[in-house]
């Protein structure tokens, strides 16, 4: 059976943010992720991990500025030493969290920026970012983000993600691979998977339309669960979806889809 994850950026919202762990708990949950821990003290949130026996599987670096819009700056050329800094800050949080792993959001391409240029900028950005994260014992993690969501968004495709890591040449970088965000891109979800298995070191859900919980949509969950299992996904899965009702009265798919 898969390892589930509360994304708490998104489920139990109907609660203040750092009553979401207790709320986590409370519905069964081991894990939890979530976008940034940087508005509130680490040791805030290390206390509230440990006061509900929770682990923490991911978060993202620093983004930019996220309430302005921005999405990631990696592939800015003029903020490089902005992105180095936010390696440094997200570096000090996951061990203070003892999170194991970080996503790098690559950002939407820059206005007046070639591509080249932009990729070029990304992939430096990533050869620091893999070897700083490697020798403080953390994975960095790269994530492909449909542009329907967000539009210029860089990174947006499997292949292409595949293609950056290897072109970074470094066995710090891996895949985070978002079932919504590639069903929305490319489809073909589980011969993907199964393709590129020992690049993904984590996974995201939601069914699509509308970003909702497994079950309310398209994708065949229950298929894709067992096909999981069949080929060996060892890792997490964040439920970073939007709950169609409530958190709490959407989560009966994990026993029904699971089965």
């Amino acid at each position: 059976m898969p390892k589930f994850a509360a994304n708490l950026t998104l489920l139990f919202n109907e609660v203040d943010f750092l009553d979401r762990f207790q709320a986590a708990a409370e519905a069964g949950f081991t894990a939890v992720e979530y976008l940034f821990p940087y508005d509130y003290p680490k040791e805030t949130l290390a206390g509230l991990l440990k006061a509900h026996g929770l682990q923490q599987v991911l978060h993202n670096l620093p983004a930019g500025n996220w309430a302005g819009g921005e999405r990631g700056i990696a592939c800015h050329p003029d903020r490089t030493a902005e992105f180095r800094d936010g390696v440094a800050k997200g570096i000090d949080y996951a061990r203070a969290l003892g999170c194991p792993q970080l996503n790098c959001l690559a950002g939407i391409a820059p206005a007046g920026v070639s591509a080249a240029a932009a990729q070029a900028t990304l992939v430096d950005n990533l050869r620091f970012a893999a070897a700083e994260l490697k020798q403080a014992g953390l994975h960095l993690l790269i994530e492909p983000i449909n542009t329907f969501d967000i539009p210029g968004f860089f990174l947006n495709r499997t292949e292409q993600g595949i293609a950056i890591i290897e072109e970074v040449g470094s066995d710090n970088l891996f895949l985070q691979y978002d079932i919504y965000h590639a069903q929305r891109m490319e489809g073909e979800l589980g011969n993907t998977i199964a393709k590129h298995l020992p690049r993904i070191a984590h996974m995201q859900l939601a069914d699509n339309p509308g970003r909702h919980e497994p079950g309310t949509g398209e994708i065949n969950y229950a298929w894709l669960f067992r096909h999981l299992d069949r080929i060996g996904y060892a890792g997490w899965i964040g439920c970073e979806y939007r709950p169609a009702a409530g958190t709490r009265e959407g989560l009966g798919w994990i026993k029904t889809l699971t089965a």
